[in-house]
């Protein structure tokens, strides 16, 4: 996978390229990353690249030329490998992004992240080289950058080979329409507190079981958008009819 990244900010995108399982994947050859400024498709001694909206109003807007520009250098250069570029853009009035995009998003060869930066960007150049708007939230960034690493760390970990284990992204939240369950590790009691008997039970089937039941009550209890959209087994309806939402749960237990 290809990530083509449009930002007057490249260096931002090392929190991503140096660190952690996404550093690794990328030392592994499972993606590729190029950042490409639009202050190198300028014509003036300045490298201007925005500029004062139209009608007024605060701040200055990316200018459409230079981002152009930019878009026609990538295209060019991914053809050179016979990719196909599909655009996403960072903004408020994007669509949400899920897990279930990223899995589709997943799928493509080539992903042009274009950030956008001050008030905006010309309306002109969305309409004609954006395929797709992004969302993380009803909130407002100072840029299009954390978004794009949001997106590149949400996708480059369902790559095959970019996890140490591959069930790891299986269990992830959302994987299975559900939020993950609670998870526990050594020492057996902290501050009082023990790990659920069943944990350490050893009967993988009831193990699984307790899991299962403990993600439908936290999802209910926190998204329960979530089940609406997924549906339920009959399975399901009965852990979660035993455990409903708001119903006191046995988490870790306090030792006297």
């Amino acid at each position: 996978m290809r990530f083509d990244a449009v930002t007057l900010f490249p260096e931002i995108f090392d929190a991503v390229l140096d660190y952690g399982i996404t550093r690794r994947a990328l030392d592994r050859g499972l993606y590729r990353f190029k950042s490409w400024t639009p202050r190198d498709f300028t014509d003036d001694p300045h490298r201007t690249v925005d500029d004062r909206p139209y009608g007024g109003g605060p701040g200055m807007l990316m200018q459409a030329e230079p981002l152009d520009r930019a878009l026609n250098a990538i295209q060019q250069d991914l053809a050179s490998e016979s990719l196909m570029p599909w655009v996403v853009h960072f903004s408020p009035r994007g669509r949400p992004l899920t897990h279930q995009r990223v899995m589709e998003l997943k799928e493509k060869s080539a992903l042009v992240l274009l950030c956008g930066r001050y008030e905006g960007i010309d309306e002109r150049v969305l309409q004609r080289r954006v395929d797709e708007e992004i969302s993380l939230g009803d909130f407002v960034l100072s840029g299009g950058e954390l978004p794009a690493l949001a997106l590149m760390d949400a996708l480059i970990r369902q790559l095959p080979g970019a996890l140490n284990d591959a069930d790891s992204a299986a269990e992830d939240s959302f994987a299975n329409g559900l939020l993950d369950c609670p998870h526990y590790t050594r020492p057996e009691v902290w501050q009082g507190m023990a790990v659920p008997e069943i944990l350490k039970s050893g009967n993988h089937a009831a193990i699984a079981q307790w899991r299962l039941q403990q993600s439908l009550t936290i999802t209910a209890d926190h998204r329960p958008d979530l089940l609406a959209q997924r549906g339920l087994s009959k399975q399901e309806q009965d852990l979660l009819a035993a455990h409903p939402p708001g119903a006191p749960q046995k988490k870790a237990v306090r030792d006297p």
